[in-house]
């Protein structure tokens, strides 16, 4: 019996230690932000409305945007900002479809002050040579394949008015909910919802958090806006990396040592995943700028000592090294079924951590609804799928293995952006793996025969 006894808290110590660390590391401090949040949303800012209104300057980089142009175009058209505080830069980079014809229909369907430019491909080329065409006192960034909420300016341009240290801005993106009713295919709608509920999640809880500590990492490169005056004193959009927005972010709040943040009430709806194989490529390109940014700004201080003092340390140990213990977990229940551990206490252990990260999404599920009651379409939508709490666990874990891949890809092919599909990478995967396998069954074989 003491036997038995010994065994089971043996093996029940040996996996709580393990799970210390994504309770320590993630589920912990993502709690605090939570409630933290929640706290917050209970005393919003009121801001005041200037006695004028500044001239803005909108940037729409362009490329093959022949079907979601003019729709981009109306949002800004329709937007409570006017149009005559409004210069609108078209940069279109090697377009090879009609997007030419769409901004034609736009300048004669909207009172619009619109100019159309030609620059060299590439989304970092094309921004970098529209902004030396604008004149507003903001510069705002939106991409061609996406829609404006009616108030998203004029709430950017009210922070900015109302707060003269800060010097950038990122939107809050959300897919287009209206889209997701219409996908036909059930398992693409049940993938578009958890993207939504993902987005809603990083923008409204996660990035409003780092925002309130001006650790923000990223600006929507879908969404972002600048004093011009800031704007002009950074290296421009860097051309080198698939991170440029990352790299902006870190320029201004580094190398200019000024206010980068969130605002939450500026909305801007983007379409959500048309399949997995978008997902898949999305992410690692996500993964390969981080890392790309992160090499080029952490040189000097990326050592386990900074941990707590250095954010950008914490991010890339809890994006990518923490990723491996999940690896470790994952593999090692299979191996360790052979050591006669309990599948009973492996299995709790998993469920164990399943629902703390389930009460985590629950937590911050409530604060982000709290955020959404300016946007009631918004927030019923957000309430009709809270179901996603139980599943975004999941979809998580199941997009760290992503990260983790173009952790490996970016490693192995250096300088080279991935574009296998995961389609394409599986059959190579499987491919590996049965010539392995038909390389041991043979070496297995040679063996028994001598």
């Amino acid at each position: 019996m003491n036997y038995l006894i010994n065994l089971t808290l043996t093996q029940m110590g040996f996996w709580i230690t393990w799970a210390l660390i994504p309770i320590v590391v993630e589920i912990i401090p993502s709690l605090i932000s939570a409630l933290h949040l929640m706290r917050q949303s209970r005393h919003l800012r009121q801001l005041e409305a200037p006695a004028k209104l500044p001239f803005i300057s909108v940037i729409v980089p362009v490329y093959n945007s022949e079907e979601t142009l003019f729709a981009c175009l109306q949002s800004i058209n329709d937007s409570t900002y006017p149009n005559r505080n409004m210069q609108i830069v078209l940069a279109d980079n090697q377009s090879t479809d009609d997007s030419f014809g769409a901004y034609a229909r736009a300048q004669n369907h909207f009172d619009l002050n619109l100019q159309l430019m030609r620059t060299a491909q590439g989304k970092a080329k094309a921004l970098n040579g529209a902004i030396y065409q604008c004149i507003g006192t903001y510069i705002i960034n939106i991409d061609s394949d996406g829609v404006l909420e009616k108030n998203a300016l004029m709430n950017m341009v009210l922070h900015f008015e109302n707060d003269i240290d800060l010097a950038a801005l990122t939107g809050t993106i959300l897919t287009q909910r209206h889209q997701i009713k219409q996908t036909p295919k059930r398992w693409l709608r049940f993938l578009q919802k958890t993207e939504y509920f993902e987005y809603a999640q990083a923008f409204l809880s996660g990035r409003t958090i780092e925002s309130n500590k001006n650790e923000l990492f990223t600006m929507s490169g879908a969404f972002s806006a600048f004093r011009k005056s800031t704007l002009v004193d950074t290296f421009m959009y860097n051309t080198d990396t698939v991170g440029e927005d990352t790299d902006m972010t870190f320029q201004v709040r580094q190398r200019l040592k000024q206010k980068v943040m969130l605002c939450a009430d500026a909305i801007f709806y983007i379409e959500p995943l048309e399949s997995l194989e978008q997902l898949y490529k999305q992410r690692q390109r996500w993964m390969r700028g981080e890392l790309e940014v992160s090499k080029e700004y952490m040189q000097h201080n990326a050592t386990l000592g900074n941990f707590f003092n250095n954010f950008l340390v914490r991010r890339m140990m809890i994006d990518h090294t923490f990723v491996f213990p999940k690896m470790i977990w994952m593999f090692a229940s299979v191996v360790l079924l052979f050591f006669r551990y309990s599948p009973v206490v492996l299995g709790l252990s998993y469920v164990v951590i399943y629902l703390l990260y389930v009460f985590v999404s629950l937590v911050n599920y409530v604060s982000v609804g709290r955020l959404l009651q300016k946007f009631p379409d918004e927030q019923k939508f957000y309430h009709s799928i809270r179901w996603v709490v139980w599943s975004l666990p999941l979809y998580n874990f199941f997009v760290s293995w992503i990260r983790l891949v173009g952790v490996i890809n970016s490693m192995s092919l250096p300088g080279v952006w991935n574009t296998a599909t995961f389609t394409t990478e599986a059959r190579s995967a499987k491919h590996v793996v049965g010539q392995d396998a038909r390389y041991l069954r043979q070496k297995k074989g040679s063996e028994w025969n001598h």
